[in-house]
């Protein structure tokens, strides 16, 4: 490589800052197609929650000392009356109570004879008071937060139709290699297409919309033309192009050529990490990205989770993705000056191991594996340690 590989940590900065500069622009959307976006702006209460006090249990609401005269009903919905002393009004959970109401007695705590009601409330108030959960202008989650079902509830318990959000930035993938296979067995010096069936599924749970037809396509054939061409076609409907293979200086590596007649800049070119170094992000013309990653399976998710995730997190206008930690349970070697991200496994006693058949080019150990135990440049994963973990976003319910 002509470039001297930029360190880890600092690539992954560099690639969230280009995707944060480039990020769509806010749209409101309506509640229901947001899941899965990102706010563009801080969710504010649009009044206080809630909006007004309501019961916390089926009983009466009460003034003044008792015995209490049954007034009427007020369910879930309704406007409540004024109260007077010596009056009850049976009231349902969630229902409006009326301004004034020393008690709510709990009907399991009460006697109704006739239209009289009896009983000795409790001490503290059995309603929720307005702005108990929030007051109108709080700021309830900051822009940038994904948006799941329990913000769209937030958002419509607030008083929100629509939301001001960012889309998932479109992607395509293009698989290179003449000695890939897209279907049956390996053999006769050609291998299986292990990256297409796999990459849009990790696109997706890292935020990103993969396009139908264009994820994946290929294996693009091994020429410079077929390269830009390929290229071209997927920029004009994708917001990143990730690439696999192709990003060495071999005879038949043309990415890097193809990039330069594109007119790209890099804005991160080799990486010091093992596995993987190889990777890219380069910026098109117009703030369009490719993510060159490489061709062996394992190096791939590497470059995948140091430079897509943190592009994809800044596309979207997200922070920079947190890192948890993990204590390890056996020995990760180092790898001198570069930094190391050892596939790990958390086992039931809650520590980090590494895992086997974990070479660039395999797998198996990424498939039973949690992420990737971070050993920064010239340190060792002793036993015992605490190190950063880039997790996995794979397990959904057991674990296999």
């Amino acid at each position: 490589m002509n470039e001297a590989p930029i360190a880890w940590d600092e690539a992954v900065v560099a690639v969230h800052a280009a995707g944060r500069a480039a990020a769509a622009p806010a749209q409101a959307l309506p509640l229901a197609e947001c899941d899965g976006l990102t706010l563009a702006e801080p969710l504010v209460s649009l009044t206080d929650l809630p909006a007004f006090a309501t019961s916390s249990v089926d009983g009466y609401a009460l003034r003044g000392p008792g015995p209490w005269r049954l007034a009427g009903r007020i369910l879930a919905g309704q406007t409540a009356p004024p109260i007077s002393d010596g009056v009850a009004f049976e009231i349902a959970t969630g229902a409006m109570v009326p301004a004034g109401t020393g008690h709510v007695l709990r009907v399991e705590e009460s006697t109704l004879d006739g239209e009289v009601v009896s009983g000795t409330p409790r001490p503290l108030p059995e309603w929720r008071e307005p702005g108990d959960e929030a007051h109108k202008g709080d700021e309830l989650l900051p822009a940038g937060t994904p948006v799941t079902p329990a913000v769209i509830g937030m958002a419509a318990a607030c008083g929100y139709d629509t939301v001001s959000v960012r889309r998932a930035p479109r992607t395509a993938l293009l698989v290179f290699g003449d000695e890939l296979r897209t279907a049956g067995l390996p053999g006769d010096g050609q291998v299986r297409d292990a990256l297409g069936p796999q990459l849009p599924g990790w696109l997706r749970r890292l935020g990103a919309d993969p396009l139908p037809g264009l994820s994946p396509r290929g294996p693009i054939e091994d020429t410079l033309e077929a390269h830009v061409s390929a290229l071209k076609d997927a920029l004009e409907q994708a917001d990143l192009v990730c690439t696999t293979g192709g990003t060495m200086h071999g005879p038949v590596d043309h990415l890097h050529p193809a990039l330069a007649a594109l007119g790209a800049r890099y804005v991160v070119n080799t990486v010091a990490v093992r596995p993987g170094f190889p990777m890219l992000v380069a910026e098109l013309p117009g703030g369009k990205f490719v993510a060159g990653l490489p061709g062996n399976p394992q190096s791939a998710i590497v470059a995948l989770m140091s430079l897509v995730e943190p592009l994809i997190a800044g596309l979207t206008g997200r922070a920079v993705p947190r890192r948890d930690t993990v204590t390890l349970g056996a020995p990760v070697p180092g790898r001198g000056g570069y930094t190391h991200l050892a596939l790990v496994r958390i086992e039931d006693d809650g520590l980090a191991y590494p895992l086997a058949h974990s070479a660039s080019a395999m797998l198996r150990g990424l498939a039973r594996s949690d992420g990737f135990a971070v050993i920064v440049p010239g340190a060792q994963g002793d036993a015992g340690a605490v190190v950063p973990l880039v997790p996995l976003p794979i397990f959904f319910g057991a674990r296999p």
